[in-house]
């Protein structure tokens, strides 16, 4: 790919253009980028390029002759090529990212023409100019501008630009759609933590996540582009099933936080625990389904400051415990084992308010339990949960724990005692 840019500022344009990517590109001749002064092909010994326009008004209009005598030296210099002449300008069609695929995809010589002052004489845009380009509804100094935004965006898509062409096919208004959330180290930072689908070296799971992000981000930033947006995939279509419904749920507005829980919130814990029952019953789950848990395990959880309630603003939208003793039907697991050497607290009754399912709140809370394991200078945390109870085990693989085995579990007379048991190790 080679581009010419006419223009007044060369020194300007070489400046960013023959930097980072594109210059590296520019250095081992994968791109070629000239930057060409109009000036020098003036045909007088002011190198005057503007003149009054005609009619009146303000400002000067670039002369058509410097224009086309600069234009033909180009030409005659590059041969023959698919060539496309463009004139970048406030009245051109707007550019987007399938224009930049086009150039790139049509052409291997393109010519950008930096208009200045008033614009150009018409006279030169009917002659020579193949197309004109607009940035957008407003209207700058120059042309440079544009036609540096052009250049950087086709050569990043010649072959051996970037490193792969994953670099680009994933990013913004590539599809139609904006680019999923991007992050790097710290795992923490403020406060705000890397989504923990990012951390498990999933990779399914993780493109699965992205692509659902950019549908997200674009249904949310740019509705125009969402409302144009005709998934033809049968995954976008479940993955844009998966939005519509969660879109009638309740949204974490603030922060998440916890604390111990009280008489009080006992309650409010109570009711999420009939909800959960009742869930569990619809699903087919054996568990939870008698007087178990009861008032008094929380109370008992309470007094040995091992309950928590998990706060969105002072609403209490979620519950769980977490106990530093050690679990005796842990000690006989099967088909499996757990990591040896390692001090643990153990998950125990947990719920997330009716309300709030399919929120993000029930991912919250196990970091709410992550965060009060590490305040008992714990890094391990074990659980367990009923072999049917597909929910709570989907959830547990995608925040990051590991099934270990089978435990049986005698809380619940009559009931199921079969038990998946569940770990996973803290980073320091």
């Amino acid at each position: 790919m080679r581009i010419d840019v006419l223009t007044l500022f060369p020194d300007t344009v070489n400046a960013v253009l023959h930097e980072s990517i594109i210059g590296r590109a520019a250095r081992k001749g994968i791109v070629e980028i000239n930057c060409v002064q109009i000036r020098d092909y003036t045909e007088n010994k002011q190198n005057q390029v503007d003149d009054y326009p005609y009619g009146g008004g303000y400002g000067c209009v670039m002369m058509a002759q410097p224009l086309k005598s600069c234009l033909e030296h180009v030409l005659a210099e590059a041969g023959e090529r698919r060539r496309r002449v463009i004139y970048m300008s406030p009245q051109g069609q707007p550019y987007n990212q399938e224009t930049a695929k086009r150039l790139n995809r049509d052409y291997d010589h393109l010519v950008l023409v930096c208009g200045h002052y008033e614009g150009v004489d018409e006279r030169f845009i009917e002659a020579c100019v193949d197309e004109e380009i607009s940035l957008g509804d407003f209207v700058l100094t120059g042309g440079e501008i544009a036609a540096m935004a052009v250049a950087d965006s086709v050569c990043r898509l010649v072959p051996g630009v970037l490193a792969d062409e994953q670099c680009y096919i994933g990013e913004s208004h590539w599809d139609g759609l904006l680019e999923y959330p991007q992050y790097t180290r710290p795992e923490d930072w403020e406060g705000r933590r890397v989504p923990e689908v990012l951390l498990n070296g999933d990779h399914a799971r993780v493109e699965r996540w992205r692509r659902k992000q950019q549908l997200l981000r674009t249904r949310s930033k740019r509705p125009d582009l969402f409302e144009r947006f005709a998934p033809a995939d049968p995954e976008d279509q479940k993955l844009l099933a998966e939005i519509e419904k969660e879109a009638g749920r309740r949204q974490i507005a603030e922060p998440v936080t916890f604390r111990p829980a009280t008489e009080d919130d006992l309650p409010a814990i109570l009711a999420m625990v009939e909800d959960a029952r009742a869930s569990l019953k619809k699903h087919g789950v054996d568990q939870w389904q008698g007087p178990y848990p009861a008032a008094e395990h929380f109370r008992f959880d309470m007094e040995r400051g091992e309950c928590f309630v998990v706060l969105h603003g002072e609403e209490i939208a979620a519950f769980f415990t977490l106990s530093t003793r050690e679990e005796k039907s842990y000690a006989a697991i099967t088909d499996g084992k757990w990591t040896e050497g390692m001090a643990y607290c153990v998950l125990h009754r947990c719920a997330v308010g009716k309300e709030w399912r399919g929120s993000g709140m029930a991912e919250q809370m196990l970091r709410c339990v992550e965060e009060q394991a590490r305040a008992f200078s714990l890094r391990c945390v074990r659980t367990d949960t009923h072999r049917k109870n597909k929910a709570m085990q989907r959830l547990l693989r995608e925040s990051g724990y590991r099934y270990r085995g089978n435990i049986e579990v005698l809380a619940e007379p009559g009931h199921d005692p079969a038990r998946q048991a569940y770990e996973k190790i803290l980073k320091k």
